[in-house]
Parts: structure tokens; sequence; C-alpha cells
């Protein structure tokens, strides 16, 4: 009787969709990459790269959602978040063009992936462009001091030489 009695009590589980979605996690120990692995209207399962404590607050970024949950549980680096309010499924999911067939690291999306990159080449191309100015200017010194000493080294020898054939 008590069983049927808390049966009654309990909620039927939401459905969960299962996914695999890219995303960041930013905690107490700041950000981290993480997985979306199911959804729901009241929560998310993922896979976080950093350790967040249970009863913690987290922030989830995937795309242009900012949703913020706490830690319900954890188990190695899977966790489950309970979300504050009610988390639009159908745009989350949809961001990905049938995300649960997609493997992604931790790119966020195509635009922001390419603005990394671009980022990452001009960041490149003025080290590269810093590095050979200093080459040319070290090379510069080098040589400016190569001439000196070398002018130095003869001019004595060379005022002499000019003296003696009546110069």
């Amino acid at each position: 009787m008590h069983s049927a009695k808390a049966a009654g009590n309990h909620r039927p589980r939401e459905l969960r969709r299962r996914v695999i979605l890219p995303a960041l996690v930013r905690s107490d120990g700041g950000w981290g990459n993480a997985s979306i692995l199911n959804i729901s209207s009241r929560g998310f399962l993922i896979h976080a790269s950093r350790p967040t404590p249970k009863g913690s607050k987290v922030e989830l970024r995937h795309g242009g959602h900012v949703i913020t949950a706490r830690v319900v549980w954890r188990e190695g680096a899977r966790a489950g978040l309970a979300t504050e309010s009610c988390v639009p499924v159908e745009e989350i999911m949809s961001l990905g063009q049938a995300p649960g067939l997609q493997l992604t690291a931790g790119e966020r999306s195509t635009v922001d992936r390419r603005m990394i990159v671009r980022r990452e080449v001009d960041s490149r191309t003025r080290g590269r462009l810093c590095e050979f100015v200093a080459v040319a200017a070290l090379a510069a010194c080098v040589g400016g001091c190569a001439v000196s000493l070398i002018h130095d080294t003869l001019a004595h020898p060379l005022a002499r030489v000019g003296q003696a054939l009546g110069g």
C-alpha cells in the first residue's frame, strides 16, 4: 500500500531528446568545453571537460543561447543540469540541422570558427612580421658594428701607408 501511494505521487519523467551538441560551460572554475548529450524542457545531460561540483551554478552556451542551470548530480565527466527557466528545446536542436548525426568538437558555429581562424592567421602574420623586423634590426646593428670595427682596425695602418707614399 505504501508503494502504491508513492507511485501515485511520483511524476512521470519528462521526455529527453538525445543529441550531441557542442557547448561552453562557465562555472566558478572558469570556462570549459562540453557536449550536450540530452536535452529536455527543464535540463540537460552534459559531458564536461572541467569538473563542476554538485549544487553549483553554471552558465551553458550553445549557439546564441545562454542558459543558467544548477548541477543536480555529477558522475565523472557527466553532469545533470536543472535549468531555472524553460529550455527552448526545438530552437536549440534546430541550430545544427540533424544535430544527433553530427559529431563536432568544440566549435560553436561555422561563422565563429572562421573568425577565430582569421584572428589566428592575423596573429601569426603579425608575429612573423615582428620577428622579421627584429632580425633585420639585429643584422643592421651587427653590420654597423662590423663596419666600425673594420674602420678602426684599418684606419691607422692605411694612414701610415698614405704618409709613406707621400700623401
